[in-house]
Order: C-alpha cells, then sequence, then structure tokens
C-alpha cells in the first residue's frame, strides 16, 4: 500500500497499534485503491492517550511561553520543508489535486504554528487597580484538549486545532476523520521532532464512538469538532455531562452576493473558487449565488466560458483543476441533489453528472455544475451539498437578498462583490454569517479568526479568538492594608 503508517495512532512520542480496534481503510478517491490500512482506537488506547496527554501537559505548561513558540516555530519549518511530501500525501488521502494541496493544506498549516509560535510568549493578563488593594489576572491552560477533524482539509485542521492549544500550554489528543486518517500521524511526527514533549500531542484513530470516548473522558476539558450540524449536536450532547468546553466548526449554506456594479472577473472567479475548489468540499462554501438582475446574464455567460475550460482528471497531475469526490458516499449523496435540482425545476447550464476519467473509470468524480433560475425553496439552495455545485439566483435589490440570504438556519461565512464599498460595508454589517469577505471569497489568514454563528456552530479558529477558547482565565485580589472583619 502506498502510504501505510508505522502505526494507527500516536501516543507518547510513538507509533502504537490497537488490533481490537475496527479496521479503517484509506482510499485513493482517483482510482479507489486502498492505500492504507488502520485500526480504530478501543477505549484502552483512548484512556492510554488520555494518561499521557496529562502527563506531558504538565512539563509543557512549565515551559515559557517563549519556549512553546520556539517549538511550534520549528514545526512550522520542518512543515514547509517537507510541503511535497505531505501535499502528496493529502492528494493521495482526500483526492484533492495536488495543485491546491502544494499551496493550500500543509502550506497553510505552517501559516498557522507560524502564527501562534510568535505570540506564544504573549498571554499576558491583566493589572487592576483599585486604589491601594489591587489585582491580577492569569491566562492559564485548560489542560488535555481533544480534536475531532473533517475530511476535507485534513492536515489543515489539524494545525488549527493544535497550534493555539499547543500555545496556550494545554496537551492535545486529536481524531482524524476515518476518512482522512494519515497527515495527522506526519504532524504528530514532526511535533516530535521539534521538540514537543511526549504525550502532548497525540493522535487516536476512529469512528464516531472514538470521538464519543474522548467527548465523554472527565480528565478531557475541551474539545473541538469541525463536522457536520449532527455530530455538533452529539458532541455537545456528550460534553454537556462533565460540562466541558465545546468549539464547533459546523457546516453552512452560504450566501456570495454580487451586484450589478460587481468587476464581473473577479465576481465570476470568486464564485468558481467559492464552489469548484476542492470539488466544492468547503464548509464556507457559497453556494448560493444571488446576483443582481441587470447583471445577471453576463455574469452566467462568462461564468459558463470559465467553467468549461476547468480541467478535470488525475490529481497527482499538476495541470489538473479538478478532482474526484473524497467517497463513493460523497459522490451519490452529490448525484442525488443534482437530480433533485432538475426535478425542482431548476436550470442546468452546465455539468450535471458523474465523469468518468480515463485509466481512473473507478474513480468518484463529479463534474462542476451550475444551475440558473434556482428559487429558494428548492433544496438545492437549502441543503448543504458539499461538491462541485453552484445554485445561482437573482435579485433586484439589496434589502431583498439581505432578507434571502439570512433566510438560512446556517452562518458560517457570506460574501460580497461590488465597487460600492460602503455598501459592502453597510450589506456585511447585516448578514448573519460569523465570516465575511468583501471582493474576495474563502480566504483565511491565520491572523483572522475564522467560526460560524447560528447552526454553523460557535467559538473561533485562528487569530488571538483562539487563545480564548484554549484557555481560562484566574483572577487574583492582593490586599495591600488590614483586614477589615466587622468580627
Amino acid at each position: 500500500m502506498k502510504a501505510q503508517p508505522a502505526g494507527s495512532h500516536y501516543i507518547s512520542g510513538e507509533y502504537v497499534d490497537d488490533a481490537q480496534g475496527a479496521v479503517i481503510e484509506s482510499r485513493y478517491p482517483a482510482t479507489t485503491e486502498i492505500i492504507a490500512r488502520l485500526n480504530a482506537a478501543t477505549e484502552m488506547t483512548v484512556s492510554k492517550a488520555v494518561d499521557s496527554a496529562r502527563a506531558g501537559q504538565q512539563v509543557w505548561a512549565a515551559m515559557s511561553g517563549v519556549e512553546r513558540g520556539r517549538v511550534l516555530r520549528r514545526a512550522s519549518d520542518l512543515l514547509r520543508a517537507r510541503n511535497r511530501e505531505l501535499s502528496e500525501l493529502e492528494t493521495l488521502d482526500t483526492g484533492k489535486p495536488l495543485q491546491e494541496t502544494l499551496v493550500a493544506d500543509a502550506a497553510s498549516g505552517a501559516d498557522c504554528l507560524e502564527y501562534f509560535a510568535g505570540i506564544a510568549g504573549d498571554m499576558t493578563g491583566e493589572h487592576i487597580d483599585f486604589g491601594g488593594p489591587f489585582a491580577y489576572t492569569r491566562r492559564e491552560p485548560l489542560g488535555v484538549c481533544a480534536g475531532i477533524g473533517a475530511w476535507n482539509y485534513p492536515i489543515q485542521i489539524v494545525c488549527w486545532k493544535s497550534a493555539p492549544a499547543l500555545a496556550c500550554g494545554n496537551a492535545m489528543i486529536f481524531k482524524p476523520s476515518e476518512t482522512t486518517p494519515l497527515s495527522a500521524l506526519k504532524l504528530a511526527e514532526i511535533y516530535s521532532e521539534a521538540g514537543l514533549p511526549d504525550g502532548v500531542f497525540n493522535v487516536v484513530q476512529g469512528y464516531g464512538e472514538t470521538g464519543a470516548l474522548l467527548t465523554a473522558h472527565p480528565d478531557v476539558a475541551k474539545v473541538s469538532l469541525t463536522g457536520s450540524v449532527p455530530t455538533g449536536m452529539r458532541v455537545m450532547a456528550g460534553a454537556a455531562a462533565s460540562l466541558k468546553q465545546v468549539t464547533l466548526e459546523l457546516g453552512g449554506k452560504s450566501p456570495l452576493i454580487v451586484f450589478e456594479d460587481a468587476d464581473i472577473e473577479n465576481a465570476v472567479g470568486g464564485a468558481m473558487l467559492g464552489n469548484f475548489y476542492s470539488s466544492g468540499q468547503i464548509c464556507s462554501n457559497g453556494t448560493r449565488v444571488f446576483v443582481q438582475d441587470r447583471l445577471r446574464d453576463a455574469f452566467l455567460d462568462r461564468l459558463q466560458e470559465r467553467t468549461a475550460k476547468l480541467r478535470l482528471g488525475d490529481p497527482m497531475d499538476e495541470a489538473t483543476q479538478i478532482g474526484p469526490l473524497v467517497t463513493a458516499t460523497q459522490r451519490d449523496r452529490v448525484l442525488d441533489y443534482l437530480r433533485s435540482g432538475v426535478d425542482e425545476g431548476a436550470r442546468l447550464v452546465c455539468g450535471g453528472d458523474a465523469v468518468t476519467m480515463q485509466g481512473m473509470e473507478a474513480g468518484w468524480f463529479v463534474a462542476p455544475t451550475i444551475f440558473a433560475d434556482v428559487q429558494d425553496d428548492m433544496r438545492i439552495a437549502r441543503e448543504e451539498i458539499f461538491g462541485p455545485v453552484m445554485s445561482v439566483l437573482s435579485f433586484s435589490d439589496e434589502e431583498e437578498v439581505i432578507a434571502r440570504a439570512n433566510a438560512t438556519p446556517f452562518g458560517l461565512a457570506a460574501g460580497v462583490f461590488t465597487r460600492d464599498l460602503a455598501r459592502a460595508h453597510r450589506v456585511v454589517a447585516r448578514l448573519q454569517a460569523g465570516t465575511c469577505w468583501i471582493n474576495a471569497y474563502n480566504l483565511t489568514p491565520a491572523g483572522m479568526p475564522f467560526g460560524g454563528v447560528r447552526q454553523s456552530g460557535f467559538g473561533r479558529e485562528n487569530a488571538r479568538a483562539a487563545l480564548d477558547s484554549y484557555s481560562q482565565i484566574k483572577s487574583v485580589y492582593v490586599e495591600t492594608g488590614d483586614v477589615d472583619a466587622p468580627y
């Protein structure tokens, strides 16, 4: 097998196996061949990982923030030095084109580690003067944190969760998606090589049961999940029993609004990036593209022209722009939505079906698809598809489009394209979304908080805001005079 790791799990600085756990198979989505076979963690292995993390965290928390930052910076440098190796592994595991993974996966993970390396030594509290007596606050780690990842950006997600957790002095146990189990193990190796104490970052594989074990464990102080709304609800319910802190980054059905004065090439490019990048398997995608009436026809014409030039093919070929979907289940789900769009009366502009690639006939490919004349009540406009499917809707004025954009239970992201920046700021202020872009889409630098509202979750990843999710404040009152006791 092309990508078989030395073991299924990584605990206390070494690979560990658990033969009693259920089998996990990683398949290359372009050919469906098995590239690695692992075992899920049983309760015994999860307990071993937690015990290891508790011990390691004591050592890690005793180090200064500057010392922790040095380790994170070394890990960042190693990620960059091994970017091609890691990118090829990510392509094998996810099916995403190498053209993408070389710039958007391990590389963005390295940016995240570098960012938190830079602020790890700046974890300060505050001084409060009471005119003689005073108080101060300390920002302290939570202890052992659990991260549960999704399959669309495996190494980026594990970096986004582990970097702020480690910067704050916590240990982390990370459970990757069973669909894409491989790159988190490589990050664990890199952390060890960079000087992270044993146990501070552990990886355990598994299905939902493993995530539930971590969520329920009494020695886990926090759970951070990237996943679906139903999974988020289960994690919250499991965490509630012991009042764990929770961060949830869930799904979305995000609006991308194109006003008639927008630069059409930029708007079309933003819509394509927000629907077709990673074969549309991005939670923040702007899958409801609202185009103002007078620009709609020109927008659709140019969108169709540029989409027709997209190159599908072997993800390991750097010329390939669109790869397969991650699993047969996901492909079939997307195809069901395509049929639904046609049945409900949307106009199919292009795509609309599975694609068979020469030499990769078993691969899970779906053509980039555009629907026009989409109505708000259609399934393709209401439900998260997670595939290369764009729904184009028309609107007449600002008030109308804001109301329709907000008519969803989700609130992860939103975008606005217009030359009128006053209108852009006015509109994003009224959009119910945690992350918004103006004249761009899906850009997520490490220095900008990312997260949703409503059913898209809560808490923030990246930037200084993430430190609040992985630390707690201790208040200390200091009396400088005598104790005034009435008895």
